[in-house]
């Protein structure tokens, strides 16, 4: 009998305007499909996050629900401590930069103080990245999913005004083919540094990139899962990764 696996979305009141909620329903019928009993805790701003989760999502959010969120984050510690034990973290956009060193706000670019679980820096970008991207993912550490080929591409929509460049514990998780992703000319997008990844893109990502929720998935486990026969998802992935090529034709 399998265990029972628990998810945490975090202050979807600050950091879920884009949808991102729907990678946790992605996690849980991934996990649903082969037998595992996943239990959602969404948890908001006033109550503690729980501190035995397998897995802590966090979405994107605007400049003021940001500064907020990094505040209450900072003073509870739990995602601190969730990655320390080895626990996913796994952010997108906003969720993503108040994961690093530092991050700015407002059009003064106000510097604050990140929660420092990535070593990343962001700054504001001269120009926003607004559309669809297409990047192929960077051999993972400890990745027991051994994406390759079209398995290793990722695709998403970028909404983001941010630079984000990083530091020497952080790996990207990408390598930009369209889009923008990082930003700091690198042609990098996102991070990993240990248990904890941050993206850019939304979709929800991880309902377009069925590969990249299976590696997160078996980080959190520490086991290898078995691969899910559902038929449609390679054709449904090549038409989007042509439609996304063909509009830089």
């Amino acid at each position: 009998m399998t265990r029972p696996v628990h998810l945490v979305l975090v202050y979807q009141s600050l950091l879920g305007i884009y949808g991102d909620r729907g990678n946790a329903t992605v996690l849980m019928k991934r996990l649903q499909w082969r037998g595992f009993e996943p239990r959602l805790t969404v948890a908001e701003p006033g109550r503690p996050l729980p501190d035995d989760a397998d897995v802590y999502l966090l979405g994107g959010g605007e400049d003021g629900a940001q500064t907020t969120a990094v505040r209450l984050l900072s003073a509870e510690g739990t995602l601190h401590r969730a990655a320390d034990r080895g626990a996913v973290v796994f952010a997108v956009c906003a969720g993503y930069q108040i994961l690093g060193t530092t991050f700015t706000v407002g059009e003064r670019d106000e510097v604050m103080p990140g929660l420092g679980l990535l070593d990343i820096t962001t700054r504001r970008a001269e120009q926003r990245a607004v559309g669809e991207i297409l990047t192929r993912l960077r051999p993972l550490p400890g990745d027991v999913t051994g994406l390759t080929g079209d398995d290793a591409l990722i695709t998403g929509f970028e909404n983001h005004g941010g630079m984000t460049t990083l530091g020497a514990d952080a790996t990207p998780l990408a390598d930009v083919e369209i889009g923008i992703g990082n930003g700091d000319g690198s042609g990098t997008e996102g991070a990993v540094q240990g248990s904890v990844v941050g993206t850019y893109p939304h979709g929800p990502v991880l309902a377009r990139n069925p590969g990249l929720a299976d590696f997160l998935l078996e980080t959190a486990l520490r086991t290898r899962l078995d691969p899910l026969p559902v038929a449609p998802i390679p054709a449904l992935r090549r038409e989007r990764v042509a439609a996304i090529r063909a509009t830089r034709s």
